[in-house]
């Protein structure tokens, strides 16, 4: 894939919201996944140009977004309806997050891979406990949230591509 268009401070949407989701775990903390490139992410993104030897200028460009693997597969948005073995995992990952990264009284699921109302319920006490948006929806900023001590994010035990290179 093609690495996604340049962007800068000032730029806002779904690809600064991609960006913001690499930078997790490396710059970022899941809850500053906004879709607006302010000041926040301009520093994590000098951060980690510095870090990486890259030209420091807060822009990015194609080598950064190369470095951040910006040009790699974003993970899937699930949702009510979805069906399929990434639903079964995520069913898995939150069964077994219960009383950890999700509260002790979410519903166990069944690992059917259907995203049914049981399942958005679950993500939902997920979403809360991260202190993120509840809406049941799984997208970046869900998939970014941290299950583990040891840096671990629900993208990681789902085996959908994770922030900071997986």
């Amino acid at each position: 894939m093609p690495a996604p268009a340049t962007i800068s401070q000032g730029a806002t949407g779904p690809t600064v919201r991609w960006l913001q989701y690499l930078l997790v775990r490396r710059t970022l903390s899941d809850n500053q996944i906004d879709g607006i490139f302010g000041p926040v992410t301009k520093a994590a993104v000098e951060q980690f140009q510095k870090g990486d030897h890259l030209t420091v200028d807060g822009v990015v460009g194609p080598v950064t977004w190369g470095a951040l693997g910006g040009d790699g597969a974003e993970p899937p948005t699930l949702a009510e309806g979805s069906e399929g073995a990434v639903v079964e995992k995520l069913q898995t990952a939150l069964n077994e997050g219960r009383g950890d990264f999700a509260p002790s009284s979410n519903p166990v699921l069944a690992t059917d891979g259907v995203y049914g109302p049981e399942t958005a319920a679950a993500v939902k006490g997920a979403q809360e406990s991260g202190g993120i948006e509840a809406d049941g929806v799984v997208g970046l900023e869900t998939w970014a949230l941290p299950v583990h001590a040891a840096g671990q994010v629900l993208a990681d035990l789902c085996g959908v591509p994770g922030p900071g290179g997986g």
